[in-house]
């Protein structure tokens, strides 16, 4: 039967419906699709997977009728951003020069979803090579919040949370590499996790920022999270930065947490006023329930950002030399020789904000200024990890707002780098250290805008910062 209408609920009743056979999974995927194909007023998909999400549909109805185990994905509708890599599927960065560009194989955490049955519906908008904060940065045009579509989704993975935001499908994959999966989700409204570093394969991932890049869900429960994060997470031999460490698969037990919280962010006048005050109501809310709050400084505050910035462009500098215009991806036509295809080629393929961001990393890895700046930035990268663990050595886990303010007009921070810099100052930390980090849904401001909660907690220990978010 078609389904004239569906009120997608969570992942495990999508899984209990088709088992009971209240609707097959061809029904879902026709559904999304054509809801897709009518509503997607977001540019938050960047190419719809029609022909393979039904061949998938299809043959996860055929296990159905055969009696065969499902898996624990089973009719999951899910988008992936378009730096995931996914067989013989377009993948580009939302970049120019990577149009046209087909994945030859699949990335770890999307395959792992797939093998539990979830179906790919497309690739979704994100900022170019995932480099920025309000997805305006894609070479295909910003996306849309479906909040108020005059407003940015955040980034850069903006796409991912519009596309679930907006209902076109039941959960995406993003990638955070200084907040890019938690800023977009309190932009609109979800729950966006960043794992522990190494602990989600980033085999299949195009690269940023290698010691940084983490992928994660956005979702509309932290059960679904949770569920997903499961499901991607453990070793992987194609990644060396795949964490060794087992993944823990029961619940955490502990009911009762001590939270911590630095002076210095309530005290900041940048932070919107709903935002301070919906902070200090969550705080009050933990209190009441029987959880300690206690209060602290960090003393790295100032270099959080300068140090992303530094790292992370350096970083990005290396990994995006290969895109040359040689080996694959867009060549330009006025290439005459060598020289010519390379300048030309990254001249016309490359967009402004990677641009600058290679040209910055460029400069700090330069003969004369690499000890000036990148050498001193990886030390004050590891005093930020010091830091942050002693103070997660006396509480479960570290909050705050995961922004400063709820989502703002598009072209409003255009034309002004630092500004969308500074919209990384509550998220980079987590990058920087290495630790989990979720955002949940705090409230809305009077206009009805959403705002985040955040969780930084103890690395690879997922399952309480799961517990806490479930009691937040």
């Amino acid at each position: 039967m078609a389904l004239s209408d569906y009120s997608f609920v969570n992942l495990a009743t999508v899984r209990e419906d088709l088992l009971a056979k209240k609707y097959s999974a061809t029904d879902l995927v026709e559904f999304f699709l054509q809801k897709i194909e009518r509503e997607d007023k977001y540019n938050a998909f960047l190419e719809v997977f029609s022909n393979s999400s039904l061949a998938a549909a299809k043959a996860l109805d055929q296990k159905i009728t055969s009696g065969v185990s499902l898996g624990e994905l089973a009719g999951a509708i899910i988008g992936i951003k378009d730096n995931l890599c996914y067989k013989n599927h377009k993948v580009g960065a939302s970049s120019k020069i990577l149009n046209g560009f087909q994945s030859l194989f699949t990335a770890t955490a999307v395959q792992k979803l797939i093998d539990q049955d979830s179906i790919i519906i497309g690739r979704l908008n994100c900022d170019e090579f995932a480099m920025g904060s309000s997805n305006e940065n894609s070479a295909y045009g910003a996306v849309r919040n479906p909040i108020d579509p005059s407003l940015v989704p955040g980034g850069s993975s903006g796409g991912s949370a519009a596309s679930v935001a907006a209902g076109l499908c039941m959960a995406s994959l993003g990638s955070d590499t200084g907040g890019s999966i938690r800023q977009p989700a309190s932009f609109t409204g979800l729950v966006g996790l960043k794992p522990t570093y190494g602990r989600i394969s980033r085999y299949g991932l195009i690269a940023f920022a290698s010691s940084f890049d983490q992928i994660g869900p956005f979702t509309k429960t932290v059960q679904d999270s949770e569920l997903l994060y499961r499901v991607m997470a453990g070793r992987d031999a194609m990644d060396s930065t795949s964490a060794k460490q087992p993944v823990h698969q029961k619940k955490a037990e502990k009911k009762h947490f001590t939270f911590a919280y630095y002076n210095e962010v309530i005290d900041s006048p940048g932070l919107h006023p709903k935002t301070k005050a919906l902070f200090l109501e969550k705080i009050e809310a933990l209190k009441r329930a029987g959880h300690e709050v206690i209060s602290t400084s960090f003393p790295y505050l100032d270099q959080l950002v300068p140090c992303y910035y530094v790292l992370t462009t350096a970083e990005a500098s290396s990994n995006l030399g290969r895109y040359d215009g040689v080996h694959y991806g867009a060549r330009s036509e006025a290439s005459a020789d060598i020289p010519s295809t390379y300048f030309n080629s990254r001249t016309e393929g490359f967009g402004q904000e990677v641009k600058r961001r290679i040209m910055l990393g460029t400069f700090v890895l330069s003969a004369g200024y690499y000890d000036a700046y990148y050498s001193k930035g990886q030390k004050v990268r590891r005093l930020i990890k010091d830091a942050t663990d002693q103070i997660l050595a006396k509480a479960d886990f570290l909050i705050s707002p995961t922004t400063p303010h709820p989502a703002f007009k598009i072209g409003e921070k255009a034309n002004d780098p630092i500004a969308l810099y500074l919209e990384d100052i509550f998220t980079v930390q987590a990058n920087l250290a290495g630790n989990p980090a979720i955002s949940v849904p705090m409230g809305t401001t009077d206009e009805g805008l959403p705002l985040g909660f955040q969780i930084l907690g103890k690395s690879f220990d997922e399952e309480t910062l799961f517990a806490a978010a479930s009691l937040v």
